[in-house]
C-alpha cells in the first residue's frame, strides 16, 4: 500500500513538473548543458570509475632470463627463461567487479545530486529575478505617483496654494523612490549576471544576438511571473516519494552496499594468490620446457582488513540513517513554512481584493480631506503592504522549489 501511495505521489509530482515551465525550464536546460561545475564533475566521476575498474586488473606479467657459466670451464653455460603471470583467486575478481558497479552507481547518484543542487541554485536565482522584476513594476508605479505629486505641488507652491513644507515632503518622497528604484534595478542586474555565470557565462536567450556586455532582461527570458505551485493537502506520501528518489540518499545507499560487498572481498583476500607460467632450461644438451605454478599465502598483508571493512560499512550505514532523518526533517520544516506563507499570502490578497486604498487616498488628498503628511503615511503603509506580499510570494516559491528539488 505504501508503494502505491509513493507511485501516486510521484505521478502527481511529474504532472506538477510539466505544468510549470514559464521560462525557467528552458533556462535550466541550458544551464545543465553549459554549467562548468557540472562539466568538471562529469569528467571527475568518469575518471574515478576508471580508477576503480583499474584496481581489478590482472597484475603485470613477468619475464626473466638467467645466463650462468661454469667457473672452471667457461665454455659451459646454462640459460633459463621464465615467463609467469600472477593473479588473485578467481572469485575475488567477480566480487571486486560487483563492488565497482556499486561504486559507479554511487558516483552517478552523487553527480545527480550535484546536478540538482546547481539547478536548484539557478531556479532560486530565476525566482529572485521574477521577484525583483515585479518589485520594479511596483516601484515604477510608486515613482509615477511621486512625480505627479511633486509636479502638482510645485505648481501649487508657485500659485500660493501649497507651502514649502509640503513641497519639500513631495520632493523628498520622489528622491527616496528614485533611489530605491535604482537599488532594485542594480540588484536585478546582479541576479541576471549570476544566472548567466551559472550558464558558463554564455548567453541565455538563444537566437537573439546581443552585444557581449548586454544581458537579456526578465521579459526576454520569460521571467516575469510565477507558475502556480499548489501546496499538497496530504504531504506524507509525497514526502516518502521525494525521499525515495533523493539521489544523495541513493548515493549513500550504494556506498553502503559497496562497503558490505567489500567485506566479502576482504575475506577472500585470505585465499592464496596464484602464479602460472612457462619455463625453459638449457642446462642439458636438449632444452627442457615446462610450466611454473606458484602460490602466495597472505599471512601478514591482509591482517585487520576485514575488521576495517566492517567498521567502514557500519559507519556508512549510520551516515545514511542520519542523512535520511535530516532530509525528512528538512522536508517537513519546508512544508510547515510553506503552509504559513500560503496563509499569509491568502490574507493579504483577500484584504487587497476588498480595498482600493490608493485611489481612495488620492481622492481624499485632492479633496482636502487628508494633509500631505497624512497622505504619505497612509500611502507608505499601502506600498509596504504590497511589497510584503511580493516578498511572501517569493519566499513561498523558493520554499516550494526546495521541496520539489527532486523534480529537477
Amino acid at each position: 500500500m505504501k508503494r502505491i501511495w509513493i507511485l501516486a505521489a510521484s505521478f502527481a509530482l511529474t504532472l506538477g513538473t510539466a505544468a510549470q515551465d514559464n521560462g525557467i525550464g528552458l533556462i535550466l536546460q541550458q544551464i545543465e548543458t553549459n554549467n562548468k561545475q557540472l562539466q568538471a564533475n562529469a569528467g571527475l566521476a568518469e575518471a574515478q570509475k576508471l580508477e576503480n575498474r583499474a584496481g581489478n586488473n590482472l597484475e603485470n606479467p613477468s619475464l626473466s632470463y638467467s645466463h650462468l657459466w661454469d667457473s672452471d670451464d667457461k665454455g659451459i653455460t646454462v640459460g633459463e627463461l621464465v615467463i609467469s603471470q600472477g593473479f588473485d583467486f578467481p572469485t575475488l575478481y567477480a566480487t571486486r567487479a560487483k563492488v565497482n558497479r556499486l561504486k559507479a552507481s554511487a558516483l552517478d547518484a552523487q553527480a545527480a545530486a550535484l546536478r540538482q543542487d546547481v539547478l536548484l541554485q539557478a531556479q532560486l536565482v530565476c525566482l529572485d529575478i521574477i521577484h525583483l522584476y515585479r518589485q520594479q513594476q511596483l516601484l515604477d508605479e510608486r515613482l509615477k505617483n511621486a512625480e505627479e505629486l511633486a509636479r502638482m505641488y510645485a505648481e501649487r507652491l508657485a500659485t500660493g496654494d501649497a507651502n514649502a513644507l509640503e513641497t519639500n515632503k513631495t520632493n523628498l518622497e520622489l528622491l527616496n523612490v528614485r533611489t530605491e528604484r535604482r537599488t532594485n534595478a542594480l540588484a536585478l542586474q546582479a541576479k541576471l549576471r549570476e544566472l548567466q555565470s551559472l550558464n558558463g557565462d554564455m548567453p541565455l536567450a538563444p537566437g537573439r544576438p546581443l552585444p557581449a556586455p548586454v544581458l537579456p532582461g526578465p521579459q526576454a527570458l520569460g521571467l516575469t511571473a510565477y507558475a502556480e505551485v499548489p501546496l499538497p493537502a496530504d504531504f506524507a506520501p509525497l514526502a516518502d516519494a521525494l525521499l525515495a528518489s533523493d539521489p544523495a540518499l541513493q548515493a549513500l545507499e550504494d556506498e553502503r552496499d559497496a562497503a558490505r560487498r567489500q567485506i566479502s572481498a576482504e575475506r577472500q583476500g585470505w585465499l592464496p594468490r596464484l602464479e602460472a607460467g612457462y619455463r625453459r632450461n638449457t642446462e642439458t644438451r636438449h632444452p627442457l620446457n615446462g610450466v611454473v605454478v606458484g602460490f602466495s599465502f597472505p599471512l601478514f598483508e591482509n591482517r585487520h582488513k576485514v575488521r576495517a571493512a566492517k567498521n567502514r560499512a557500519l559507519s556508512i550505514e549510520r551516515q545514511h540513517d542520519e542523512a535520511a532523518l535530516r532530509a525528512s526533517a528538512a522536508l517537513w520544516q519546508l512544508y510547515d513554512e510553506a503552509v504559513q506563507l500560503q496563509q499569509s499570502i491568502r490574507e493579504y490578497r483577500e484584504t487587497f481584493a476588498r480595498q482600493r486604498d490608493l485611489q481612495l487616498l488620492r481622492r481624499a488628498l485632492d479633496g482636502g480631506e487628508l494633509s500631505m503628511i497624512e497622505y504619505f503615511v497612509e500611502v507608505s503603509i499601502v506600498y509596504q503592504s504590497r511589497a510584503n506580499l511580493l516578498q511572501l510570494e517569493n519566499q513561498y516559491q523558493r520554499t516550494m522549489a526546495q521541496i520539489y528539488k527532486i523534480r529537477l
